[in-house]
């Protein structure tokens, strides 16, 4: 998984693109390149009319450059990181910190790729291979990757480990989850969602697994007796309440509105007497509550 932070700053985990997706996106791009080269190589080649050997070897690697490299540069620029390839694939190129791709990024590339993917194919293949993000050398050369940003549906969280448990309340009060890595965060939660689909065994082994995991980052320690699955999600419940607080507490109150200040009374005369204080009105009484019919309040 990589943490990406988007443009409106909000944090999401998406998995790097494996090769196989990333190697189909490449054909479907290849499959618009190529009739687009001959399209534009051909056209250029009937309105120069009668041109010389050079010439006519010019206009044809112009028009293999302009489709190599300009497409995907452009479409990559335009479409923050995609190609007609990688939207039918669910592919994007973005930043090594997760900021769209810029046009530098996308122009070198596009340029290392001419070479490195259709001369030197097991190059890419080698570098997707043994770098941790994916990368070929146009991705190290330009500071970007590729990840997989359409996502099958994630299995909803069962209700049962959406709170914290009865018996776990009060301890749960006192939990320290400053040392919990989004990592391990997210192993639990998979595990909660995939309770049910897990064999017995599966269950005991993995959630014993994950239960150490989560314990040797969060303090204090369960009561003794605490089944792992309940740790677990006593442990995400608070986690969850806890950011939703935080969340809430960075929301600015809307600025109040400003009125003018009444003018300063009016000095009096010393040989006149003060009048009398103003009976203040009357304090208007709000409507009573109609109720519905039928319903009758409590004795």
């Amino acid at each position: 998984m990589s943490e990406v932070v988007t443009g409106e700053a909000v944090v999401l985990d998406l998995p790097v693109a494996t090769f196989p997706g990333r190697l189909l996106a490449l054909t479907v791009d290849l499959a618009v390149q190529l009739p687009l080269f001959v399209v534009i190589a051909v056209g250029s080649s009937a309105l120069a009319g009668a041109m010389n050997s050079d010439y006519l070897a010019a206009v044809w690697i112009g028009a293999y450059l302009l489709v190599m490299v300009g497409y995907p540069a452009i479409f990559e620029t335009l479409s923050r990181g995609k190609t007609l390839g990688k939207m039918a694939l669910g592919l994007r190129v973005v930043g090594d910190d997760g900021s769209p791709e810029r046009f530098r990024q996308a122009l070198v590339r596009s340029l290392v790729g001419l070479l490195e993917i259709y001369s030197l194919a097991p190059v890419a293949l080698i570098t997707s291979i043994v770098s941790v993000k994916g990368k070929r050398l146009g991705d190290m050369f330009a500071g970007t990757y590729v990840l997989q940003e359409r996502m099958p549906a994630r299995a909803a969280l069962p209700p049962l480990f959406a709170v914290v448990p009865l018996p776990l309340t009060g301890w749960a009060q006192s939990l320290q989850l400053s040392a919990l890595t989004d990592q391990t965060a997210d192993a639990a939660s998979s595990y909660l969602r995939r309770f049910a689909e897990l064999t017995p065994h599966a269950r005991e082994s993995l959630g014993i697994q994950l239960a150490n995991a989560v314990a040797a980052e969060v303090s204090p320690p369960p009561p003794a007796g605490t089944p792992p699955a309940a740790y677990l999600a006593a442990v995400l419940a608070v986690r969850r309440e806890r950011d939703h607080a935080r969340a809430m507490a960075n929301v600015v109150d809307p600025p109040q509105p400003s009125y003018p200040a009444p003018p300063a009374p009016r000095p009096l005369s010393p040989l006149t007497e003060a009048p009398p204080p103003a009976t203040p009105a009357p304090a208007p009484q709000p409507p009573a509550p109609q109720l519905p019919p039928g319903f009758a309040p409590p004795n």
